[in-house]
């Protein structure tokens, strides 16, 4: 699997889509599959959603989005043909079609809706939604120059549309392709959300092949969409891609990304799966209107059997915490002002210094937060790291499953997401501190229940 699509509260059910390849653990013909859920935690898979086949999407059903129109559930997304044979990107066709039902569950493919404009090849990911008394619809897609570009479409039906305008367009080292887009508001702001291909990487930013991330702005129907803020990237881990938003039954903005990278090594595979979801995340503004990221609070229903970690000191050692780690929620809060250790913070490995291991620590020397990962068996090592706050309190809440690691840092101002790969003995949580000391303020975890 990788991009969410379809993300929807529909009739008293989350339904989360999602590209799929259902017969094998490569990357192939792109079906939907599809699961349903009352709390955004506890899943059910259901049938196949479409299937490629028709002359339209022959090919490949890529990625789009869901809707309810006139409470039938509503697909909309991307037929994909090649023109010149599988994986040729020089020559292909990306139309925007349709699919309805009136169960939830099986769907009845109703054609193409929209044809790119003339000049357009790459034309995919469309993402729809009601506002205004017109249907809206925004498009990622790569010009002739090779910019990427978010186009704006209107309809008074899903059948229906008319282009509006170019939204926005990538600068000269800005993207040769903008996938995944997504247009919401927040708070007095609209975010887009897209998923930018070609961005170089500088310093710290943009270490993965490709970037997820959002332009803040203002934007009213009928009018040019005017960013008041940079290109932002959503999550700094090593996994995180294509994210795609849905309104919660009570209102919250929620987003879910795709937690794998293009052409990282992907050691599941092994054992003949590959891909996986992040956590449900509420994006939301602070009164300071820093944007924030947090898990959904459903969450914390999966708690199970507190454990307390007392404030201490840390000395030129470790401090175990708790074994085989598989699924578990971790809380602490460190003083960066009274801590002037080289490195501090946590560890997942085996105790021993062998093996895998993943950590997250304060670099004091670069002043930055490191996930750091490091699997050489597997063909998985580097790091990803985020600026430390200002504040002197660095406060971490981070999930580890069976295959991920997912932080929070300081109340959602920032995160890092990365697939991580521990052999069973490599599973043993601790803290530490090298070259001097570290103020660990509190720190609690749960282990929690999986979910189904």
């Amino acid at each position: 699997m990788n991009d969410p699509n379809g993300l929807i509260f529909h009739q008293g059910l989350y339904h989360a889509f999602y590209q799929h390849h259902p017969y094998d653990e490569n990357w192939g013909p792109m079906h939907w599959g599809h699961a349903t859920s009352r709390d955004m935690l506890s899943w059910q898979h259901q049938p196949i959603a479409l299937a490629p086949g028709d002359p339209w999407d022959k090919d490949g059903c890529f990625s789009g989005c869901a809707v309810a129109d006139n409470g039938v559930l509503s697909l909309i997304y991307t037929g994909h043909v090649w023109l010149s044979g599988e994986g040729d990107d020089s020559a292909i066709r990306e139309v925007q079609c349709l699919a309805t039902s009136h169960d939830g569950i099986h769907f009845t493919k109703q054609g193409v809706v929209l044809t790119p404009p003339e000049g357009i090849m790459h034309f995919r990911d469309p993402k729809v939604w009601f506002e205004d008394d017109y249907w809206w619809m925004v498009v990622g897609a790569r010009d002739a120059q090779d910019h990427g570009q978010v186009l704006l479409y209107r309809g008074h039906s899903l059948r229906e549309w008319q282009f509006m305008q170019v939204l926005a367009r990538a600068d000269d080292g800005m993207g040769y392709m903008w996938e995944c887009p997504d247009f919401f508001p927040l708070g007095n702001e609209r975010i887009l959300m897209f998923s930018p291909q070609g961005l170089a990487a500088i310093g710290y930013d943009n270490r993965n092949l490709f970037q997820s991330g959002i332009l803040r702005g203002n934007w009213q129907p009928g009018a040019d969409f005017i960013a008041t803020h940079p290109f932002t990237e959503l999550d700094h881990g090593h996994d995180f891609y294509a994210p795609q938003s849905l309104l919660a039954a009570d209102g919250r903005r929620i987003i879910i990304g795709w937690m794998d990278m293009w052409q990282s090594p992907m050691p599941t595979k092994a054992d003949n799966w590959c891909g996986c979801l992040t956590l449900p995340r509420e994006l939301s503004l602070d009164p300071q209107g820093q944007l924030l990221m947090q898990p959904v609070r459903e969450v914390e229903a999966l708690r199970q059997s507190e454990q307390s970690i007392l404030p201490l000191t840390l000395v030129q050692q470790q401090q175990f915490l708790a074994d085989n780690c598989r699924s578990i929620e971790l809380q602490l809060e460190w003083d960066t002002t009274a801590s002037q250790a080289e490195k501090y913070g946590f560890q997942l490995g085996d105790g021993q210094g062998r093996g895998g291991r993943v950590s997250v620590y304060v670099d004091n020397q670069a002043n930055r937060l490191i996930l750091e990962r490091h699997y050489p068996q597997q063909g998985v090592t580097g790091y990803r790291s985020v600026s430390l706050p200002e504040s002197g309190l660095l406060s971490l809440r981070v999930f580890i499953d069976s295959s991920s690691l997912e932080v929070f840092i300081n109340n959602g101002q920032a995160c890092m997401s990365s697939r991580i790969y521990p052999a069973e003995h490599e599973r043993r949580l601790s803290l530490f501190a090298e070259n001097g000391q570290a103020q660990l303020l509190s720190g609690k975890f749960w282990y929690l229940a999986v979910g189904a």
